[in-house]
């Protein structure tokens, strides 16, 4: 289970679930493949503010659980961990560069979704929603006035 981040002036816990495909979805995450990329990992957490809860990883993409800080954006977090395991791994493992021709192991897109631990969104917005009798909400881009 996660915990919250303690600094000076906030306390948070931010979960992301981050998906990273291989380039042209090629299988090659081995086992050993598997070993290093969980070490890497490792070292990410160890230099940035990056706690890698879970980390699941199928043939052609790989599935990530990660605990951050409000001042890495989710693009600074993608990134750092995209450009660290792709020039690593590459390093590391000779073989892949003979499966992905170009030289890059990431697709450029990515999936991201936040996780909540205490709640969905419907128990956030009701929470929020039942704060003051006039409520403001912003819907869609467009300013509703519900009395």
């Amino acid at each position: 289970m996660s915990e919250h981040v303690l600094k000076s002036h906030n306390k948070t816990l931010l979960l992301y679930h981050l998906v990273f495909p291989v380039k042209y979805s090629r299988k090659v995450f081995s086992k050993e493949v598997e070993v290093s990329l969980k070490n890497i990992c490792i070292g990410i957490s160890d230099r940035y503010e990056l706690n890698f809860v879970e980390i699941g990883v199928d043939d052609d993409h790989v599935h990530f659980l990660i605990q951050s800080v409000p001042m890495l954006s989710i693009t600074k977090i993608v990134t750092t961990i995209k450009s660290i395991l792709a020039r690593e791994i590459l390093l590391r493992h000779n073989e892949i560069k003979k499966i992905l021709w170009g030289g890059n192991l990431w697709t450029s897109g990515y999936y991201a979704n936040t996780v909540g631990q205490y709640a969905n969104e419907d128990v956030i917005s009701n929470y929020v929603k039942n704060q003051r009798k006039e409520y403001r909400r912003i819907y869609r881009g467009q300013l509703k006035l519900d009395l």
